[in-house]
């Protein structure tokens, strides 16, 4: 725990993890607070409506952000992400006291929360390089994993918590205080989260700061990211997968009902918080990549254990699946510093975690036909393979490929490694 707390002392990382933080826990608390007003509401339907509304924009949210995340100050874009939001959240109390609020102001403020979501998303991975010493980068990213899926737990739990004491409308409110605060917090900062101060030498006219050309070009190019961007997509396919199966299971298969719900879901979550926070105990490997893939496959090996539904197997196959999946995450993202050109860093940063985002609901229309049609077994081996099988790509192609591989080559020569 002495690595940690060494990269917590400095000042402006320290800032910077504490307001993404406290700002994660507040998009928890709303979104359980939005689910109960829509479902309450207007029932199932309109509970449909507003998750579509929160999760679908992020795919035109993460092509915009690309444009303007290279071209613009990040701490300007950070403050004006976290007071568009902050005014959005607030307007629905203000509404509700004035007896304004309809079901389609809900679905605006879920469509502007998933349109403006990338942006924290693709800045902050892009700032972390610029904050901290290299040797304790690796560290650096556990801690923003650690921050999201400590998020991810208290969030939600908050939410409920407070809908019964304050009401579900105040609960809005609450999220819109803690956007304001990590305005504050990035005001604060003594770094300045600089726009990129040069691009890409030889990229030729596509090299603007807000065109997509190079990005592509240097994941298409060098066979590293290329890997890691198809391998951690489709792994994404197989949680959405997962994300359906949780619900499924403890309505179909196991006992406890919601109750087993919840264990399922937290259990997970805890198994990826050991995951990123022994991720930032370990040291670099020389060569990631054969970790990645190991930790790949290991990962959809555990998945294995959902097979014949039995409640302690599967429990067990989400921690052995949660755990490596954690540190491949850390691992991979310290690769991703390494090869990215610091001017294209922003944009390759939002253009993966888009895809690996929106291959999220392109598992959950997977796995709804297999379980509507009673193919569970099936389900969890398209599963299996889906998490487990890109890692055979680091394994047999850039298995030897080493850490800092990239930083004496330009873009696009790097795949011969």
């Amino acid at each position: 725990m002495k690595t940690y707390l060494t990269v917590l002392r400095i000042a402006d990382y320290r800032i910077l993890w504490v307001g993404a933080l406290v700002s994660l826990i507040g998009d928890g608390a709303s979104w359980i607070a939005m689910s109960w007003l829509a479902v309450t509401t207007g029932g199932a339907g309109s509970l449909t409506i507003l998750g579509l509304c929160y999760s679908s924009p992020i795919v035109v949210g993460g092509l915009l952000a690309g444009k303007i995340i290279d071209r613009f100050s990040r701490r300007k874009l950070l403050v004006a992400d976290c007071t568009v939001r902050g005014a959005v959240m607030l307007s629905v109390p203000l509404l509700a006291l004035s007896g304004l609020l309809s079901m389609w102001h809900l679905y605006a403020v879920a469509a502007v929360y998933g349109l403006l979501k990338i942006l924290p998303i693709g800045i902050i991975p892009t700032v972390i390089p610029d904050l901290v010493p290299k040797r304790h980068l690796s560290t650096a990213i556990a801690l923003e994993s650690i921050a999201t899926n400590a998020a991810g737990l208290l969030g939600p739990a908050i939410g409920g918590a407070l809908i019964p004491l304050i009401g579900v409308n105040w609960v809005l409110a609450v999220d819109a205080v803690s956007y304001f605060a990590f305005a504050l917090a990035v005001l604060g900062m003594k770094a300045r989260l600089d726009k990129p101060g040069h691009t890409v030498a030889g990229a030729g006219s596509g090299a603007g700061r807000g065109a997509w050309a190079p990005v592509v070009t240097f994941l298409r190019t060098d066979r590293v990211m290329l890997v890691i961007t198809v391998a951690f997509t489709t792994f994404n396919v197989a949680m959405g997968m997962l994300i359906v199966a949780q619900p499924w299971l403890a309505h179909e298969r196991l006992p406890g009902g919601a109750t087993m719900l919840g264990i399922l879901v937290g259990v997970l979550a805890c198994a990826e918080m050991a995951g990123s926070v022994l991720a930032g105990l370990i040291p670099p490997a020389v060569r990631p990549m054969l970790r990645i893939g190991v930790l790949q496959l290991v990962a959809g090996a555990g998945l294995l254990f959902l097979l014949g539904a039995h409640p302690a197997l599967v429990l067990v196959g989400q921690v052995v699946c949660g755990i490596p999946a954690a540190v491949l995450v850390v691992s991979s993202q310290a690769v991703r510093y390494e090869r990215t050109p610091e001017a294209l860093r922003g944009r390759t940063m939002t253009l993966m975690r888009t895809l690996m985002l929106s291959a999220l609901p392109v598992g959950s229309v997977i796995a709804g036909p297999l379980l509507g049609s009673g193919q569970y077994t099936a389900m969890v081996l398209v599963m299996v393979v889906l998490a487990g099988g890109p890692g055979l790509l680091s394994l047999l192609f850039v298995r030897n490929a080493v850490v800092n591989a990239r930083t004496s080559e330009p873009v696009g020569t790097a795949s011969s490694r």
